[in-house]
């Protein structure tokens, strides 16, 4: 995704999660532990977040999520060796990391199925081996949303790929439902970045949101009854406009962007922050009365005072209650924060960061125990 999911009835956990283990006789299971990678330094004004382990060390590296048995992680990398980003799975015990996508085109948004049989992400394979370009215009912060996406399910291996979309324009950015496994995800189909739902076999498309601007970034409450995403909100006609023009290059300017929740229908739509940034990548905490986000609201704040237009790149991660309120800052680093994600049991929190990178653009991810 431009730079750029919860679940209910599943296993008991230990440590990250308790997989399917195996028991010699009558001795008990031994817990699984997350050996990926190594500890990171902890910082004291971060109390939510304990036992922090940095997962990968070149790169960038961006929306990693659970499979539903809390053992591995898929995400999109890139490195410098590659045009652009494939999806990859990371084995949380033995620290393996393997390519699933193609290895052509260009990926993103990938998620584990009920089940974690197979797999979705986004790609642009099929049109191509070489990764399409957008042409930014370069004037303040935008996302690329390419028009050969399509959405594919695989094995988890990244065998048996099957396309689950196919109509012209973007179709990205899927996650799934814990309880039904249906699918909810972004798409251009009808004239505006609009949410969807459908099946896991692509069948039973159904319009979720209508709103003028980006609405996507979904993902489900841990119940199956709620989205929470991130929804534009220009600030006047003129910015409507602007943003219907952007679309028609392939365009997002994400920088008024707000989290907000509706049912799986799309009824009950109402906004939970109002503060004016760029505000996504959006999860439900545990229980569904929570969530956890992205924004660069602290960062846009410092550049108001300081005059230092970069300060807007910093986003951290926050706390907000469903009905907007009682709202806490979780991380403080002065780069970049995002795309935060619980494990299956809630124990755990995986997101991305440039903190402690070797080289600057440098995104890798995180692990930590949560601390409530």
């Amino acid at each position: 995704m431009q730079r750029p999911l919860w679940l209910s009835a599943l296993l008991a956990l230990a440590a990250c999660a308790t997989p399917p283990s195996t028991t010699d006789g009558d001795a008990p299971a031994k817990p699984f532990v997350v050996a990926a990678g190594k500890p990171a330094p902890a910082r004291t004004d971060e109390p939510h977040l304990r036992n922090v382990r940095q997962l990968t060390f070149d790169g960038e590296n961006a929306e990693a999520y659970w499979s539903h048995d809390g053992t591995k992680l898929i995400f999109q990398r890139r490195d410098a060796s590659m045009p652009a980003d494939q999806i990859y799975v990371l084995d949380l015990a033995a620290g393996n990391q393997k390519r699933v996508s193609t290895g052509t085109g260009r990926t993103t948004c990938a998620y584990f199925l009920q089940g974690d049989r197979r797999i979705v992400f986004g790609s642009t394979h099929h049109t191509g081996d070489a990764p399409p370009v957008v042409k930014m215009t370069g004037r303040g912060y935008e996302w690329a949303v390419h028009q050969e996406y399509d959405i594919f399910s695989a094995t988890p291996d990244g065998g048996d790929l099957v396309p689950l979309t196919k109509t012209p324009g973007y179709d990205a950015e899927a996650t799934v439902c814990p309880v039904t496994g249906d699918l909810v995800f972004t798409s251009v189909r009808d004239g505006d970045l609009e949410l969807y739902t459908m099946a896991a076999d692509g069948s039973n498309v159904k319009r979720v949101t209508n709103r003028p601007g980006y609405d996507g970034g979904a993902f489900f409450s841990h119940d199956g009854t709620m989205l929470v995403l991130r929804s534009a909100f220009p600030k006047d006609d003129k910015q409507v406009a602007d943003n219907a023009a952007l679309l028609t290059q392939q365009i997002v300017r994400p920088s008024n962007m707000e989290i907000c929740v509706c049912d799986r229908d799309g009824g009950n739509f109402r906004q939970i922050t109002k503060n004016g940034a760029a505000n996504f990548a959006p999860f439900f905490l545990p229980g569904d009365k929570k969530i956890l986000f992205a924004s660069n609201m602290k960062g846009m704040e410092q550049a108001a005072k300081t005059g230092d237009r970069s300060a807007a790149r910093r986003f951290n991660l926050f706390l907000v209650n469903v009905d907007g309120s009682g709202l806490e800052q979780v991380t403080f680093s002065e780069e970049f924060d995002s795309f935060p994600m619980f494990s299956p049991s809630g124990k755990h929190l995986v997101w991305a960061s440039n903190r402690y990178h070797a080289k600057d653009g440098e995104t890798n991810l995180f692990i930590a125990e949560w601390v409530d």
